[in-house]
């Protein structure tokens, strides 16, 4: 009998998670280790944050879709890997002596998802800062909160700046923030105090509509465009400012310090701000058979998991090389350990990275999140259900060869309502395939805004709560 244990169950390490239940589970040992006992539909909290949904529609219980699917569940944390010995330590949820657990493993996935580093930025966050953030649920319902107060502030009369965006250099998840902050703009209309609001944009992209992915050019209305052009002309319709190529270094009661491109330094005031944190890796202790710390063969010093990548290279070798880019997702040291979702290293940056005069890096980190973790959670799955099976691995997917979709509602009518749609093949360029399209497929590459683009969002949501919570034809649902 084999042992799969998994750590995290976000969308990489869920998606594992069903398909080795389905396939291996009733004659194999499958263990998920996740501190919280829910699923948590991150993509919707962005509604949470505005009051447009309520908590309780982002999140479901694990403990009876792992049932259905013949998984074992460890409500907890997980704390060591000991990779030399195959075994998890983790700390079990509740009280009592018997908190401490092992679980024994062959085959390891490492799905922790970020540890949202607040601290990387003095000022930063919620708990220890002065900004708010929609990262997880809590934070989503205090951002609620304190958006609904400068509501009703503004019915008052009273005029509020908002300030959306990323709040440290090498942040990523733009898309996020953008869907917020435009969300927040129809929502400030449909409350009848837009005049009374000052939206702006604050980010460490390139230019507008970089999003971390180099930006994109693509079909628009039957003519090629760049989401440069298309990004701006929503700000300039929306009234928002932007001001791009800023790292934000601290923040205070009062305003947002940053340092820009050309390393000058400037603040942005704010009565109102959320800000997305840099990512890190989990902190997760890797200890070898004698005890030693064996961390560097595992996760690189931001702490993502080193897998099948080729790492060190310049910017322009990795831009240039398809190859750079894991297929399988293996730690190379430890084949027993693969890695999923935002936990794995990505061999470098996709935007092109840029370095201040000062010696700043502003730089936007590489997305990989929603459906890019989905993918890369089915293929690990798949790649050890061979193993297990005593076969070669028979799955592989490159980030230069994924499609993903990004859809970023701008308000969540299903009347009057509206969504930017970006269909992008593939999510990191290959020159080789396209060396006349910007490294990406011009046939399949779309942008698109509209009605169509909310109704698409909301089906999304219901859809991938369907998939996700493992229901009749779960499987037939791509990733």
């Amino acid at each position: 009998m084999a042992r799969v244990a998994i750590i995290g169950a976000g969308f990489a390490g869920h998606t594992a998670a069903l398909y080795l239940g389905s396939i291996l589970g009733t004659r194999h040992d499958i263990t998920m280790i996740n501190p919280s006992e829910r699923f948590l539909y991150v993509p919707s909290l962005v509604w949470v944050g505005v009051g447009h949904m309520k908590p309780e529609k982002t999140r479901f219980r694990l403990q009876p879709v792992y049932d259905r699917m013949h998984v074992r569940f460890l409500a907890g944390k997980a704390l060591e890997v000991h990779p030399d010995e195959r075994f998890v330590v983790a700390e079990k949820n509740g009280a009592g002596a018997d908190r401490l657990v092992r679980v024994g493993y062959d085959h390891l996935i490492i799905a922790t998802g970020p540890r949202l580093n607040f601290a990387a930025t003095p000022g930063l966050g919620p708990e220890a800062g002065h900004t708010h953030s929609i990262c997880t649920q809590a934070h989503a319902v205090e951002s609620r909160d304190a958006y609904l107060e400068n509501v009703a502030r503004m019915k008052k009369g009273e005029k509020r700046k908002l300030v959306i965006g990323t709040g440290h250099p090498g942040a990523t998840c733009q898309g996020a923030a953008f869907e917020y902050i435009t969300n927040i703009h129809k929502d400030l209309l449909r409350q009848g105090v837009r005049d009374k609001a000052e939206l702006v944009w604050i980010s460490n992209e390139r230019a507008p509509g970089d999003f971390g992915v180099g930006g994109i050019t693509a079909r628009h209305r039957g003519r090629m465009l760049t989401s440069e052009e298309f990004i701006s002309a929503v700000f300039r319709e929306y009234g928002i400012a932007w001001h791009v190529q800023k790292g934000v270094l601290e923040v205070d009661e009062a305003a947002i310090h940053w340092e820009d491109y050309d390393g000058g330094y400037g603040e942005t005031t704010y009565d109102y701000a959320m800000l997305i944190p840099q990512f890190t890796g989990m902190p997760l202790k890797y200890i070898g058979e004698n005890g030693d710390d064996v961390s560097a063969k595992v996760v690189n010093p931001a702490g993502f998991v080193t897998v099948d990548g080729i790492y060190g290279r310049p910017y322009e070798t990795t831009a240039g090389d398809p190859e750079s880019w894991p297929r399988v997702y293996q730690n190379p040291e430890y084949e027993s350990i693969f890695a999923a979702g935002i936990a794995f290293a990505p061999p470098g940056t996709i935007s092109q990275p840029h370095v201040t005069p000062n010696g700043t890096s502003i730089t936007a980190a590489p997305p990989r999140t929603g459906m890019v973790s989905g993918i890369i959670g089915r293929v690990v799955a798949m790649n050890i259900i061979d193993l297990v099976q005593q076969s070669p691995m028979t799955h592989g997917e490159r980030m230069t060869e994924m499609a993903a979709a990004c859809i970023a509602s701008m308000g969540d009518s299903l009347w009057d309502g509206s969504a930017a749609t970006i269909m992008m093949y593939p999510v990191v360029p290959d020159h080789r395939r396209y060396p006349n399209e910007g490294g990406r497929d011009s046939f399949v590459t779309q942008m698109e805004m509209g009605l169509a683009g909310a109704w698409m969002k909301r089906m999304i949501h219901t859809t991938f709560r369907h998939k996700l919570q493992g229901r009749v034809g779960w499987g037939l649902i791509p990733e």
